[in-house]
């Protein structure tokens, strides 16, 4: 790397969809030149280093990168800064490479997984004439002494300059800056041990530099920016003269060190130095006198319940504590003149400060749904006298009816919503799963409702949702209608839902939107201008749609097969499963805690990051800390008292494709060609000159072989009681512990199936016997095989569910249904087929033509019009 790097260097990090909401919103919604001003406000800030992240599910993470890449080489006011390309997929970081202009940052690489990818992954940075960030990260772990420090950079070292070449002024070691000030004693040596190690890298490692987060050091006092800042600083000042250069510096979260109040620096050097016992404790006692920004000093005493009652409550819907609000709760009744007045007032008063702290961000959706139970509880108190009375109406801002609509049984979603909107002071009438659009409408006129709210998971539902605006249409009602679900979008209900109701129809994306969409909606005075504002939106979104044009040119049905994927099938020998037939699988929740993919769970919350690093996350990590400590207490009484358990079922079958279609053979008959059931696929119909066509039963050795492959299916559920745990809370006025539960029960239904995935892999089938991957590796899906699930990218369409249910006999063996659109339930499931083939891999069938459509439906025995029913988000508009 060039000279000027010896100088420190500091890296924005904002262009980072995992670590920028604002950014991602720009990114998922495609507004590039939007995004593009981030990165330009980075360089103008002081950002000598821009690292850019495109790690998003629901993102062409690859795609994106190369697009955002291109778009900065354009841009001489950015460009004039190297990029750091940010990833945790390989082939994400290769693809930057392959476009970025000049010398580039890789982030990262490290022997985590061993030697030979770390080597593989250098030669190729090296050829690329890239540098690399390298963290402190081996086999065994993340490095937290100076001794496990230097030893994992110093064998890195070696191996990248003396077996790979890699130029060492070209290595960045990042020894992993973590929190001290913890309370645990073990933490208070992390900052010495990484000035140490820095200190003996740029001694004994020649060339090389070293970096590192910063924030990360004095995350246990996030609150208070005045410490935050200050300890910054005192970190900043000894591990630059140890030799760092170049890290992750937020330049409005550091003081000039001189300026750092005398009694503050000596209390905040002796916490980074380690110089004393008790540092944390004199550091603690001392922060409060410095706290900043207008916010109070965080108080581990009850000094609050010295105020009046209505602050008390206030501070009690604020913190989400239960513990003295019907005492409090008493106590203002008796001072009211109605009990009624109490709900009105105090309790309402607090619940608009819990709604303008969540519009600003400066609340989270966990707390909010705190706060909710604490204000549940208190109206359940006052409630029978406010029945005795029989003293008049509560007043609210509206009613809404909200429903999960027929055929759909999730509704975490649509849970968390009403609970926002509760808290908002809205009254909401909560109708459940599988609503028909005849109870929805009939509820909204009975109860006088000002609005409906409408939400689904499934893509069936989406046509469900379409039937109850036309149904509202032809009933004349005028109530403004809600959307919202995984499957909806802006552009689904302006061109699939708008155009058959005269009234507003609004897209809600999550919970932090709806309560601005219903304030508006409810509002007399603004609502004719916010309708025209959503109709004039729509209306451009059709446009738009309209005119939009396929990214890749559709071909013929024909074309595509010609195309398709194939191998040496004459030559390629199926692995024999160990176990042919069906079997049920039962397995206790502590064995699958284990297996938990714990990401998605903090996405329920509208808390985005990566499990572990969103637990140290600058903006989230507090609240996610929290919310995984519950989580855990929670699993830990839901094992303990058996309140939940789990079943699965699982079939290994002999199997043959023909064309798009799966032969699926009696795995007792002797006729070893006894079909039993015929699985019905779809097949990829864009032009792809650098690749096939693909197709799931590509994967199974063709009928004309004259040779048995195989194929396996699940069906899988950890939600047996989870409707029954989930009311219980519900009833109790707990709805922050009725969507835990059934969040949990959500991600020990996904563990499962990764659990039954490595049976499969290692026993049942038996094809990678010797497969050793620890979790983060599963989770990665670092093993030989897929499981796609019907009603998902690879297999679009719902109905096919029915065929494993059949051949595993779900339904009579363990209890899961499917409903009429062909969800799962309980809502805690997932199903699927298994394909061992070592070349399969995931794809989306995406735009089929009416070629493909009119071949499907005569394979299904459907009608045309069947068949555009269940393709329909498969299909050319």
């Amino acid at each position: 790397m060039s000279a000027e790097f010896s100088s420190f260097i500091n890296v924005g990090e904002r262009t980072n969809v995992t670590g920028s909401a604002a950014f991602k919103r720009l990114i998922m919604g495609e507004d590039y030149e939007a995004a593009l001003d981030v990165a330009r406000q980075q360089v103008e800030n002081g950002a000598q280093i821009i690292d850019i992240n495109m790690d998003e599910a629901m993102l062409d993470s690859e795609a994106a990168m190369v697009r955002f890449l291109n778009l900065i080489a354009s841009e001489p006011d950015i460009s004039r800064v190297p990029i750091m390309i940010d990833s945790s997929k390989w082939s994400v970081i290769e693809a930057g490479l392959k476009c970025v202009q000049g010398k580039a940052i890789v982030n990262s690489i490290s022997l985590k997984e061993g030697i030979e990818p770390f080597v593989e992954q250098a030669k190729k940075i090296k050829r690329y004439g890239a540098a690399t960030v390298v963290m402190a990260f081996d086999e065994t772990g993340q490095a937290d002494t100076q001794a496990r420090k230097f030893e994992i950079c110093k064998r890195s070292y070696d191996i990248l300059v003396n077996d790979v070449g890699f130029p060492p002024e070209d290595i960045i070691f990042d020894p992993n800056i973590f929190a001290v000030a913890t309370g645990i004693e073990e933490h208070n040596n992390y900052a010495v041990d990484f000035i140490e190690a820095t200190r003996q890298i740029r001694q004994e490692l020649p060339h090389c530099h070293v970096s590192g987060g910063l924030s990360n050091i004095s995350f246990s006092f996030r609150g208070n920016n005045p410490v935050r800042e200050a300890m910054h600083s005192v970190f900043l000042y000894y591990a630059i003269r140890a030799g760092m250069d170049m890290g992750i510096v937020n330049a409005g979260q550091l003081e000039v060190y001189d300026e750092i109040p005398l009694e503050l620096r000596n209390a905040v050097e002796d916490v980074i130095l380690n110089r004393s016992e008790d540092a944390t404790d004199k550091l603690l006692e001392l922060a409060p006198k410095y706290q900043g920004d207008g916010k109070a000093a965080a108080a581990e005493d009850l000094t609050w319940r010295e105020q009046g009652v209505n602050k008390r409550l206030e501070h009690a819907l604020v913190k989400g504590i239960t513990e003295y609000i019907i005492e409090d709760t008493e106590e203002a009744r008796l001072a009211a003149e109605r009990p009624l007045h109490v709900i009105e007032g105090p309790l309402m008063d607090g619940m608009n400060v819990v709604g303008d702290l969540f519009g600003e961000g400066k609340m989270f959706l966990p707390q909010v749904v705190k706060s909710a139970r604490v204000m549940k509880k208190a109206v359940a108190h006052l409630q029978p006298f406010i029945e005795a009375e029989k003293s008049g109406v509560r007043q609210s801002n509206g009613k809404i009816i909200m429903a999960t609509v027929k055929g759909d049984v999730h509704d975490i979603g649509k849970n968390i919503v009403g609970v926002v909107l509760q808290c908002n002071n809205f009254e909401v009438v909560d109708l459940g799963v599988m609503v028909p659009a005849a109870k929805i409408i009939q509820t909204a006129i009975d109860e006088k409702a000002d609005m409906i709210g409408l939400s689904g998971l499934i893509t069936p539902s989406l046509d469900e949702m379409v039937q109850v605006a036309k149904e509202m249409q032809r009933l004349n009602l005028d109530l403004p209608l809600l959307i919202g679900g995984a499957t909806t979008s802006k552009a689904h209900t302006a061109v699939k839902i708008e155009q058959n109701y005269d009234h507003p129809v609004v897209y809600v994306p999550n919970a932090s939107r709806a309560v601005g969409v219903c304030q508006k909606l409810i509002s007399d005075e603004l609502r004719p201008e916010y309708a025209a504002q959503i109709s004039a939106e729509y209306e451009k979104v059709r446009d738009q749609h309209a005119r939009k044009t396929p990214r890749t040119k559709a071909i013929d049905f024909q074309d595509a097969r010609t195309n398709k994927f194939t191998c040496d099938w004459d030559n390629f020998q199926p692995f024999k499963p160990s176990f042919l037939g069906v079997k049920t699988i039962d397995v206790e929740l502590e064995t699958l805690r284990e297996y938990i993919d714990w990401t998605p769970f903090f996405l329920t919350w509208s808390l985005a990051g990566k499990y572990p690093r969103i637990l140290n996350d600058e903006v989230v990590g507090e609240e996610a800390k929290s919310l995984f400590a519950d989580a855990n207490q929670m699993l830990d009484d839901l094992i303990a008292n058996k309140k939940l358990s789990a079943k699965g079922r699982v079939g290994i079958f002999p199997a043959n494709s023909q064309d798009e279609d799966i032969l699926v053979y009696d795995p007792q008959s002797t006729d070893t060609q006894k079909v039993i059931g015929v699985a019905h696929h779809l097949r990829q119909q864009t032009h792809k000159p650098k690749g096939p066509n693909y197709c799931l039963s590509d994967f199974v050795m063709p009928l004309t072989q004259n040779r048995q492959d195989y194929m396996g299916a699940f069906a899988v559920t950890a939600g047996i009681g989870e409707d029954e745990i989930a009311k219980a809370f519900e009833d109790d006025g707990d709805d922050y512990n009725s969507i835990m539960s059934k969040a949990i029960a959500d991600r020990l239904a996904e563990a499962f199936a990764e659990y039954l995935h490595q049976q499969v892999r290692k026993d049942l089938w038996g094809y990678a016997a010797d497969e050793q991957l620890d979790n983060e590796q599963l989770i990665a899906e670092k093993y030989q095989g897929i499981r796609p699930a019907p009603g998902y990218a690879a297999c679009p369409e719902h109905t096919e569910k029915q065929l494993i249910w059949d051949l595993l006999d779900v339904e009579d063996s363990i209890g899961m249904k499917l409903t009429s659109s062909y969800a799962m339930w309980p809502g805690a499931a997932v199903s699927g087929w298994y394909f061992a083939h070592p070349d399969t891999r995931y794809f989306a069938v995406a735009k089929i033509q009416q070629d493909q459509l009119k071949n499907y439906a005569q394979r299904k025995n459907w009608s045309i019009e069947e068949a555009e029913k269940w393709l329909m988000p498969n299909l050319q508009d």
